[in-house]
């Protein structure tokens, strides 16, 4: 019997992680589930019966796993003392990820970064989430130099209330009416592009989005000689964020090469016949957990570059799904006994 605690359940990722978790087996009567929340969701029952409980010392022993997506303050407070108390703790924010200590994983792609963790492992950004399961086989075969991404970030990667922000100013305009001054955003966000996904850190021109996917990316990929420049967008879209990728490889790879590479990996679907203008949308990706690449065409500039478009739902494989898919490789592994604490 494997017990598991999801930490955040009654947030945005929280609840696709208890779908997720359900969809991949781990209900009742082979394994526990227990959703954690805020002591104001203490008790509260959610759409699948399950009961909320709050976290408390005398709550949070006895678990294999701890899946957190509760934001940083909860998770810097609360997944050590999991870990204390025996758990493996797979987190969701980003209080962990630039601890050099901490596991930065991708399912996919470096899943024997686990094999050192001390009681927490760290999930990334959602945008860098799928541009790694991308990039993986190509930076396996020939190495990457150099990278230039534009992410197109849907609203759901600030959570219900950015959601519920972006619908209630498009039924405002279709409606003809005023439209609701924006709270989660500095901009109005429907029929609109805000040029700056993320929040700018004091004295810095990049968005802490951006930088997230610069370290992060050289963290998972194990390379910190890669030239990363980033720039982050919030589109008027609810799920699946897009990427626009152009990557400059260490040695010669053609546009066809990348293709068959792409096509064998494991957690990418290959969407791409410009004949038929296929190619991946948000809106497809919606609700699925694989990675979406399509655009995959040679860089007429430059010998050694090639472009992608890469989409994938932001809270499915972005998030909630690479975390159960880790407590999985954890369990397969033998690493659910963490042997000491960060």
């Amino acid at each position: 019997m494997t017990r598991i605690a999801v930490v955040g359940a009654t947030g945005a990722v929280g609840q696709v992680m208890l779908e997720v978790l359900d969809a991949r087996g781990w209900r009742a009567p082979d394994h526990t589930i227990v959703p954690f929340a805020s002591e104001r969701s203490a008790g509260r029952t959610l759409d699948n019966g399950m009961t909320v409980v709050g976290l408390a010392d005398d709550t949070i022993e006895g678990f294999d796993v701890a899946i957190f997506s509760a934001g940083g303050a909860v998770s810097g407070e609360w997944a050590p003392r999991f870990a204390a108390a025996g758990a493996v703790v797979v987190d969701n924010s980003s209080r962990w990820r630039m601890d050099p200590e901490v596991p930065l994983v991708v399912a996919e792609v470096n899943p024997q970064a686990l094999d050192g963790h001390r009681g927490i492992v760290a999930n990334p950004n959602c945008s860098t989430m799928q541009l790694m399961v991308a990039l993986k086989p190509i930076h396996a075969a020939v190495g990457i130099e150099r990278l230039v991404v534009s992410t197109y970030q849907s609203v759901s990667g600030t959570g219900v209330k950015a959601v519920d922000e972006l619908r209630a100013q498009q039924r405002a305009i279709l409606a003809g009416e005023p439209v609701p001054e924006p709270e989660v955003y500095p901009a109005v966000i429907a029929d609109n592009v805000i040029g700056a996904a993320g929040n700018f850190p004091e004295g810095d021109d990049a968005t802490d989005e951006e930088r997230k996917m610069m370290f992060e990316t050289r963290k998972i990929l194990a390379d910190e000689s890669i030239g990363i420049s980033v720039t982050c967008a919030r589109v008027p879209v609810p799920y699946s964020h897009s990427e626009s990728v152009n990557l400059q490889t260490r040695e010669p790879l053609s546009a066809a090469q990348a293709r068959a590479l792409l096509e064998a990996a494991p957690g990418l679907a290959v969407v791409d016949d410009p004949s038929a203008h296929l190619h991946p949308t948000a809106r497809d990706a919606a609700g699925r957990d694989e990675v979406f690449v399509g655009r995959i065409r040679d860089d007429e500039s430059h010998p050694r570059a090639l472009n992608l478009w890469v989409v994938s739902d932001n809270l499915r494989k972005g998030a909630a799904t690479n975390a159960v898919q880790l407590a999985e490789l954890l369990h397969a592994r033998g690493l659910v006994c963490a042997t000491s604490v960060v």
